[in-house]
């Protein structure tokens, strides 16, 4: 059993260990260690203390938020007679100090389960590369996967170097990402499968890069272990319809069909048809719906709600509607996201009444109604002037249960303000203050400027004083016509009182 992590007493100095804990890493020291005291006697009335399994050390490590208490427990395991860390033990420690960032913790633990005997598996290195990206610990992501090797006493599988690959290339790392298929092929022997060239597609298609991205396609189609499969047509067709490429989207549908015998499913399908949507071919998109129909693949609620989403980007109301009625009489149920695009497209045609009666089936059905669709109620409400309704709705829809952001009350105050309806905006502004929220600074002094344009000054005043209890700091332009307003209506004296209260206000938070 390798000797126990322990950490040293910072005063004074406790001779050098044979295993330090590497929250707290020291280099050992030069001098001559003191010998330590002889053990004290067992004493035979002491409570045995109660035997930690593998199990145990795992749960007691994965609950505990303190790394160093996690790592005190895996020391406390690691004391008891017959005891050995195994692969389980060693990941759950792994993963908790990964977690609180504990780097070269995480370094020192890997140098000992070198001399481990236990077999380990390179899963316990793939676990710590997500947490070394989101540290920006790039080149650790490759040391991991070298460390593969020598740990696992095996070479790494082809999805330890996919895993690699695609982390250093979402993060960027091209250059990492490079040597390391230069490394894994040269050094290691590992070929480069199906997977590990759709993460390069991706890539390319990313980065707007269609010509490399088809020289690794024509690559693979030459290729008998790595094939194209589903996954690299879809691909490469969504990236020639992000660029209008619809006709060679298409084109390479049908190679797929005919010269790979790969049979789309409904995802395939529908990258087909929100490229002519996006596109503003919606018949052609409605066209491949009705393909799909054909050829024994059954439309799923993410092609419909697709192609809903085009009918209302044409205002074509009546057509998305025929699509929603589909849905309904097929065996799909429509979900909030189906609701809402339709919800959207009534609104925008100023059809608000049958929006809201879409709101009241969705109730009716049980399929919640979330914030998104509010907020486009109350687009609707605002751009046909139903203020007062839209403010109902403000005061009364957290009382129901329902969690609204602060979008839903600023759509709101940006169209009163544009509108003139200053009275209506102060008493949204107190809904909103008393709700711990502030309106959008623009609208804020949008706000202010308006209310001194309408004559409404103590309104604007005791407004500006409670937005700076927010932390809100208005724009020069806003204080000047205030000022301006209040000198005009020859309450200066009052008025200054107001301002140095703010002022101070604005001080003490440092504004």
């Amino acid at each position: 059993m390798p000797p126990n992590l322990r950490l040293p007493s910072p005063t004074p100095r406790s001779p050098p260990l044979p295993w330090i804990s590497p929250l707290q890493y020291l280099k050992p020291s030069t001098s001559t260690p003191t010998p330590s005291p002889p053990p004290s006697p067992p004493n035979p009335r002491a409570r045995a203390r109660r035997f930690i399994s593998h199990d145990d050390a795992i749960r007691l490590i994965t609950r505990q938020s303190d790394p160093q208490k996690a790592l005190d427990i895996f020391n406390a395991a690691a004391e008891q007679p017959g005891f050995a860390h195994n692969h389980a033990t060693y990941s759950a420690i792994l993963r908790r100090l990964a977690c609180s960032k504990k780097f070269p913790a995480v370094d020192a633990l890997l140098r000992r389960m070198s001399s481990e005997p236990c077999r380990f598996h390179e899963s316990i290195l793939l676990s710590l590369m997500p947490y070394y990206s989101r540290a920006s610990l790039h080149e650790k992501i490759l040391q991991a996967f070298h460390s593969i090797f020598p740990l696992v006493r095996a070479k790494p599988s082809p999805k330890a170097l996919s895993t690699c690959l695609n982390l250093l290339i979402e993060s960027g790392r091209f250059d990492l990402a490079q040597m390391l298929l230069s490394d894994a092929e040269t050094k290691l022997g590992i070929s480069q499968n199906t997977c590990v060239r759709n993460i390069l597609v991706k890539h390319f298609c990313k980065a707007g890069d269609l010509n490399s991205a088809f020289k690794v396609f024509d690559d693979m189609r030459c290729s008998d272990f790595a094939p194209p499969n589903l996954i690299t047509y879809s691909t490469l067709m969504g990236a020639l319809c992000r660029e209008g490429k619809l006709r060679d989207a298409y084109q390479l549908f049908e190679e797929m069909i005919e010269r790979d015998k790969i049979v789309p499913d409904a995802l395939t399908y529908n990258v087909l048809i929100n490229g002519f949507c996006r596109n503003g071919k919606v018949e052609k998109a409605r066209a491949v719906l009705e393909f799909m129909r054909r050829n024994d693949c059954d439309p799923n609620i993410f092609n419909y709600s697709t192609l809903m989403n085009g009918f209302c980007k044409e205002g074509r109301v009546e057509d998305a509607k025929k699509v929603f009625d589909e849905i309904r009489s097929s065996e799909l149920e429509p979900d909030a996201v189906t609701y809402t695009t339709l919800i959207s497209c009534y609104c925008r045609a100023g059809r608000v009444d049958e929006g809201i009666e879409l709101v009241k089936e969705m109730r009716e059905r049980d399929c919640k109604a979330d914030v998104v669709t509010y907020n486009v109620i109350f687009e609707g409400l605002c751009k046909v002037e139903r203020f007062r309704e839209a403010m109902e709705l403000l005061e009364n829809l957290p009382h129901e249960g329902v969690r609204l952001n602060v979008a839903s009350y600023r759509i709101v105050m940006n169209s009163l303000c544009a509108q003139g309806d200053m009275e209506m905006a102060v008493g949204l502004l107190g809904l909103m203050l008393g709700r711990g929220l502030v309106p959008h600074f623009a609208a804020s002094n949008k706000m202010l400027v308006g209310l001194c344009d309408s004559g409404a000054i103590a309104n604007a005043t005791i407004a500006l004083y409670g937005l700076a209890e927010m932390g809100f700091s208005p724009e020069v332009h806003s204080w000047s016509r205030l000022v301006e307003s209040v000198c005009r209506e020859r309450k200066l004296g009052w008025a200054l009182q107001v301002f140095n209260k703010i002022t101070n206000h604005c001080e003490a938070v440092d504004i």
